[in-house]
């Protein structure tokens, strides 16, 4: 299916941007007129997914993020959040509640979030090679 509309962002994985994100997701998922649960569970998972790349894909350094979002005729977003971090490892693993590599102070819930406020969640990656993550969620079902 083709989408009726699409974004594309790109911005440096520093902590600021991560609200930039959201808001710009909310702004754009604006035009299929969603409930305000439904933005709500939109913003946060894009923040889960944002946030990710910049505590763990870049860890040590400043990346770039690549955000895309497009919007389908039957009111699906779909957002992609992509990095060209160090990639993760296992992704079975890594999508597990409370499995983190970013140490005491986080909570290992990030895919676990993001898995309960969108309808698909899709992650692809590996070592060395980034990591794409897919968010679809389904707006405007009054």
């Amino acid at each position: 299916m083709k989408a009726l509309n699409t974004i594309r962002l790109v911005f440096p994985s520093r902590s600021v941007n991560e609200g930039f994100a959201r808001s710009a997701v909310a702004a754009f998922a604006a035009q299929a007129d969603p409930t305000m649960d439904e933005l709500a569970d939109l913003k946060t998972a894009v923040s889960e997914a944002v946030t990710n790349c910049i505590v763990h894909a870049y860890a040590d350094r400043i990346g770039n993020v690549t955000l895309t979002a497009a919007l389908y005729g039957d009111g699906t977003l779909r957002v992609t959040v992509t990095d060209k971090g160090c990639g993760i490892p296992d992704v079975a693993k890594a999508m597990e509640p409370l499995f983190t590599t970013g140490g005491p102070e986080r909570a290992g819930l990030g895919f676990a979030v993001m898995t309960s406020f969108t309808d698909s969640l899709k992650v692809y990656s590996g070592p060395g090679r980034g990591t794409r993550v897919v968010l679809e969620k389904r707006l405007g079902r009054r």
